[in-house]
Parts: structure tokens; C-alpha cells; sequence
């Protein structure tokens, strides 16, 4: 698949930086010490450079090459004369390494790598006045945690989902209503059910811990002190003898559950209506529990040098037609309201609970864990990313 700047960062912006800096040493756990110090490209949007160099999470910059019948990038192209490349990534880590060594002018990044991508420097804030359909995003998606420091706007709400609950219909007659059979040692789906190959999957855990152990006090997952993280991790190696594949591709996960080789896995609303492509297979449900699950954020490169095409992509993607047909192909809610009447599904909106902040309240969306907790504790340190990232590595090859 194929100027001026202004609005300087305070120095607010600078430590949190630091701080979400802090969390690592390498390139794939965090980024470098340097405090974010660009600014907003002050505008205005002009004529495109020729190119742009997208970095996308599969089903957000669709060409035709997966499907002649999905292609928002070739419009994109006629309309504003910036050729686009695509490049599709599978995890948050593999979308911070691609986007730090450069190459790339937006990428569309979860919450997991959001805060990664100002401490490293390697993105600019937005200006969203020069991003017209910026007005119409649902407030819930604004000026989040993960999308927004001290203020300042670092990128433009994609959409937001849960990672659900994936099952083979066949070998489980009734809809599950919890994670159980995901995490209890006695589980029937013992050898087939396939977890996500990342460490944020940590949060997964400490997730159903904060609903089956209330008197680990986890309120946040991503927030977990050393007591709490070491329960995770103890309850990922329970988990780890039931598991058939940890999943990084989710083509070859749908395949799984579709034959029913994997009976259950946490995965997406898209691996499931790939599954079910010849026929409805599989379901997919959010557990009594809650979920963790993923508010996306297009973000510019610091360095590009495609400002004005970056700009155009910005308010192309999530102008109320063209995200309105993303979210129904990846089975997400979109992030502009308007999108929601332009759906071929009418109901679309209502299935993924768009406008339905109480939906939300227990989807948990993948953050950047810092030694500052993020739950508002100050007696306490939580365990940083590259923490977690050292764990998962240990417990994966274990």
C-alpha cells in the first residue's frame, strides 16, 4: 500500500515528557531523554508536497490491495495529489520502532504508544483549527490522556473499541459472559485460546484481577504498583498452559478461531467478521469484567517534510464518510458524530456504542504505564513500561 510553527510547549510538557521518557532505554520501550520541543505547524494548509508516507494499523489506510472494494487512500490521492505509501504494523512496539527511525510522516497511534512518541520527540503537537472535521470528533475522544499533554493537542482522534472476547460458536454453545475461560487454570478451552502477543496484554490480566480480586486495589490497569504487577504476571504464567498461539497477526488468529483450533483469544471486532467471511463462526462479546481496548490517534512527525499533505490526510481520514467506512470495516465506533448517519449499517453506531459514554466506562484504553501512577496514587511507584516489557519478554520465552 502505498512554515512557519508556533504554539510553544510549556514547561509541563517538557517533564511529563521526562517522565514517560524515563520508563525505558531503548528504542522499543520508550525514547530518548530529550524533552518534546516542537510546536504546531501555524498553517496555512497549501498545495500538497506529491507524497506521503502513512504508517497505519491494519484497516485504517486501505488501497485496494486487501480488497478491490476498500479504498479510501486512491480518493485521497486524486483529491489532493499526495501519492500516499502505506506501511501496516502489527503492535504498538513495532509502530514506535518504525515511526523513531524515521521514514514516516502520520502514524496511527494507540494509547500504548501515544505517550511514547512525545517523550521521544519524534511527533509535533496539532493544530486542530487547521483540521476542519476536528469539530465534529465526540467530545468523549477529546483531550484524553493519551492524545494530550498539558493541554496541548498532539494528534486527532481515529475511532476507539474494545478488545473483545473472540469465540468459536461451535465449541461454545452459549455467548461467554466472562473472561474465566481465558484465565482459570481448570478452564475447558485449556490448549486453544489465543492471547495478544504484546506487553500491554499485562493490563488484560490486571483487568480481570481488578474484578476478581478487589483487594489488589487496582483502579487502572496500566497503574499497577509491584504487588498488583506481580499478581498480573503471576496470573499470566497460570494462563500461559492454556494457551495454543499468543497472536501478532490477526489473519492467522481469525483462521484459528474460524476452524476452531482456538476456542476463545481477546482480539477485535475485525478478526471476528474476517473469520466469518464464509459464514458466522464466530462471536464476539465485551465480559462482565471489562475490557481493555484502544483509542487510536493520528500523530505528525516531528521532522516531515509532507506538512501540508500530513494536514490534508488529518482531516481526510476522519471526514464523516471516509471514517464512517473505516469503522465499519474494522468494527470499531468512529470517531466523528457525523459519521454515524453516513454507516451502510444504520446501526452501526447503536452496535458499537459511539455515542454511549457509560459503554465505556469499563474499557480500559492502552496507555503508557509510568513510574508515576496514573491512577493518582503518590505513596507509591507503579512499574514503568519497560518493566513490562522485560516481564513479557521472560514470561514469553520461559
Amino acid at each position: 500500500m502505498r512554515n512557519k510553527r508556533v504554539m510553544a510547549l510549556s514547561a509541563g510538557i517538557a517533564a511529563v515528557g521526562l517522565a514517560v521518557a524515563g520508563c525505558s532505554s531503548s528504542s522499543s520501550t520508550g525514547g530518548s531523554s530529550a524533552a518534546p520541543s516542537s510546536s504546531a505547524f501555524a498553517g496555512p494548509v497549501g498545495e500538497g508536497e506529491g507524497q506521503l508516507n502513512v504508517l497505519a494499523w491494519p484497516g485504517y489506510a486501505e488501497d485496494g490491495s486487501t480488497d478491490p472494494k476498500v479504498d479510501w487512500v486512491t480518493p485521497f490521492e486524486k483529491e489532493t495529489g499526495c501519492e500516499v505509501n502505506v506501511k501496516t504494523f502489527a503492535t504498538s512496539n513495532e509502530a514506535f520502532d518504525l515511526f523513531t527511525k524515521g521514514g514516516y510522516d502520520v502514524v496511527s497511534a494507540s494509547g500504548d504508544a501515544t505517550l511514547r512518541l512525545v517523550a521521544a520527540d519524534s511527533v509535533q503537537p496539532v493544530n486542530t483549527s487547521l483540521v476542519p472535521n476536528y469539530a465534529d470528533i465526540f467530545p468523549g475522544l477529546k483531550d484524553k490522556q493519551w492524545n494530550t499533554v498539558d493541554g496541548v493537542n498532539y494528534g486527532i482522534p481515529h475511532g476507539r473499541g474494545a478488545n473483545l472476547l473472540l469465540f468459536n460458536k461451535a465449541a461454545n454453545k452459549t455467548e461467554p459472559t466472562s473472561w474465566k475461560d481465558m484465565w482459570e487454570a481448570d478452564s475447558p478451552a485449556k490448549g486453544k485460546i489465543s492471547p495478544y502477543d504484546d506487553a500491554i496484554y499485562i493490563a488484560d490480566a490486571a483487568t480481570y484481577l481488578m474484578a476478581t480480586q478487589p483487594d489488589l486495589g487496582i483502579t487502572n490497569p496500566y497503574s499497577l504498583d509491584q504487588t498488583q504487577f506481580d499478581a498480573a504476571i503471576a496470573l499470566l504464567e497460570q494462563q500461559k498452559p492454556l494457551v495454543a498461539e499468543y497472536w501478532g497477526d490477526y489473519l492467522k488468529q481469525a483462521s484459528g478461531l474460524a476452524s476452531g483450533s482456538i476456542s476463545q483469544g481477546q482480539g477485535w471486532q475485525l478478526t471476528a467478521n474476517t473469520a466469518n467471511a464464509d459464514g458466522e463462526k464466530v462471536g464476539a462479546t465485551k465480559p462482565s469484567e471489562g475490557a481493555t481496548g484502544w483509542s487510536d490517534t493520528w500523530m505528525v512527525a516531528k521532522d516531515t517534510k509532507n506538512i501540508n499533505c500530513s494536514y490534508k490526510w488529518l482531516d481526510y481520514i476522519v471526514s464523516p464518510q471516509v471514517n464512517a467506512e473505516i469503522a465499519e470495516y474494522f468494527g470499531e465506533a468512529p470517531a466523528n458524530e457525523k459519521s454515524c448517519a453516513l454507516t451502510d449499517n444504520k446501526d452501526h453506531c447503536d452496535q458499537f456504542h459511539a455515542a454511549e459514554e457509560d459503554y465505556w466506562k469499563n474499557v480500559y484504553y492502552w496507555t503508557t504505564p509510568t513510574e508515576q501512577c496514573l491512577d493518582g496514587r503518590t505513596d507509591v511507584q507503579c512499574v514503568p513500561y519497560k518493566a513490562w516489557v522485560s516481564a513479557w519478554t521472560t514470561l514469553r520465552s520461559a
